[in-house]
């Protein structure tokens, strides 16, 4: 019997429209170096692999009457071929060149006829490198049953190595008779599947009803509980088309800081989030407009005692925060970043980030695809942002012998949100992934330069400061320098 889609997941599919695709994706960029690494290469390391990722080759496949939630069934025309793309950009590419080529890729929707997920592969960046951008639906990546693709492309060292793939065999579709017979078989052992399969339709349809789709968002509203999207600089009618802007910065930096100032690295990175916001708002209106602080969902890794480890040892929580974008101070905003965390620390449940990034075969994305899955789920919540931190191995990571160089998240919007920020720490550098609707955040990379200057201006609060060095941490004289990939 196939396995049927749950509840979570289906209030994802029926939530997704042109405006707000539900997909993850990110931007990993190599230097190929001797390795041969390509666009071939990199089919071969994906046809080697992706039989640890088993419903990377399947698809969704909708119950007659949509009786009961869909079920994944294996692909039989699967195509490796249409999931795995070569893109270009004019010699020599410019990172910027390169964004812009990512926001419009992730602007469209993936196709729910076929495996939910596609691998571009983009030459022509300067200095001989090349990027993946990976694109995977929401409902794909749950870190349980399924990791993202990326987990498993990476390896520890230079050598890559060869698994031999696998002889797959895709199992029959099921017939409509069949799968009308799981459903009712599902329904009588559990009331809840049909009832699920009620609640998408309905939303489906009233999201399907263009003159009416205002006043049906009123109605869901009103049945979730959550709050209608009001118009301001993080809230609007989302277009079709996203801004996707990097941020390069020095994982030494925010170190140095938290050792004059205490907290901890996430800390700092959200404080610098704080104060390039409030330093945006300001270059918009010329004030925050009574703005004082800006409610942001930040999901973290918490350890689930009562549930059996996973494979990656950790699972994800929402913690909401208020940040203070109406402080002046960034040293307050610092410390009052930090005292927002002190009761998610003091559970004993956190996560250390050092333990996080040592998990073996640990990739960045996975988490980011949860991080949103989370974000998602609290949309009732009331937040006006999303920021993902996942920190990274701070060792280098191949891809078929090619070293990765840079990565960043692309995290999703969602509906009515416009503008989400992923964080990602990866071999001495934090790398800010912002993405923004093309309409209502037309200056999203002034928002990034605001995050750099933000960083800068924590920089010289410990200009000269001596640091508070915890017993068995050395002390760093390293200055501080412009961050690139």
């Amino acid at each position: 019997m196939s396995e049927r889609l749950r509840p979570r997941d289906l209030a994802l599919l029926a939530e997704e429209s042109t405006t707000t695709p539900m997909h993850n994706a990110t931007v990993e960029i190599f230097d190929p170096g001797e390795s041969g690494f390509d666009h071939d290469r990199l089919v071969e390391l994906i046809s080697d692999r992706i039989s640890f990722v088993p419903r990377y080759r399947q698809r969704l496949q909708s119950v007659p009457g949509r009786v009961a939630n869909p079920v994944w069934v294996d692909d039989v025309h699967f195509d490796i071929g249409y999931h795995v793309r070569r893109s270009a950009l004019p010699r020599p590419g410019t990172l910027d060149q390169l964004q812009e080529l990512v926001a419009r890729i992730v602007s469209r929707p993936l196709d729910r006829g076929r495996p939910l997920w596609e691998i571009y592969f983009v030459e022509g960046l300067g200095e001989g490198r090349v990027a993946l951008l990976y694109k995977s639906h929401q409902v794909l990546v749950d870190g349980v049953d399924t990791v993202d693709l990326a987990q498993v492309l990476l390896d520890l060292t230079p050598e890559p190595k060869e698994l031999g793939g696998d002889a797959w065999t895709p199992r029959r579709r099921p017939s409509p008779t069949a799968l009308l017979a799981d459903a009712v078989r599902d329904t009588l052992g559990d009331p809840t599947t049909g009832l699920d399969a009620v609640r998408s339709t309905t939303s489906s349809v009233l999201r399907g009803l263009d003159g009416t789709a205002q006043r049906a968002g009123q109605i869901v509203n009103g049945l979730t509980g959550r709050r209608p999207v009001r118009e301001g600089p993080f809230a609007g009618k989302l277009s079709q088309q996203r801004r996707v802007v990097a941020v390069w910065t020095d994982l030494q930096d925010y170190r140095r800081i938290r050792d004059v100032h205490g907290g901890t690295v996430n800390d700092v990175i959200l404080a610098t989030v704080t104060g390039g916001l409030r330093a945006w708002l300001m270059t918009r209106s010329g004030s925050l407009g009574g703005l004082r602080r800006l409610r942001a969902v930040v999901p973290v890794s918490v350890i689930d005692r009562e549930l059996e480890a996973t494979a990656l040892g950790s699972q994800i929580a929402a913690h909401l925060v208020e940040l203070p974008i109406g402080e002046a101070s960034p040293v307050v905003r610092l410390h009052q970043v930090s005292y927002s965390f002190k009761s998610h620390q003091e559970t004993g449940r956190g996560v250390a980030a050092n333990r996080l990034a040592g998990i073996a075969g640990f990739a960045p994305s996975t988490f980011h695809a949860i991080g949103s899955r989370v974000a998602a789920a609290e949309r009732g919540r009331g937040f006006q942002l999303s920021v993902t931190n996942v920190p990274g191995p701070q060792s280098p990571l191949y891809a078929a012998g090619a070293r990765m160089v840079a990565t960043y998240p692309v995290p999703p919007l969602l509906p009515g949100h416009a503008l989400a920020v992923g964080v990602t720490s990866y071999d001495g550098k934090v790398t800010y992934g912002l993405t923004a609707d093309r309409d209502l955040v037309p200056d999203a990379d002034v928002l990034g330069q605001c995050i750099r200057e933000a960083l800068d201006e924590l920089l010289d609060t410990v200009t000269g400061a001596r640091p508070r060095v915890p017993r068995g941490r050395r002390k760093t004289t390293r200055k501080p320098s412009a961050a690139k990939p």
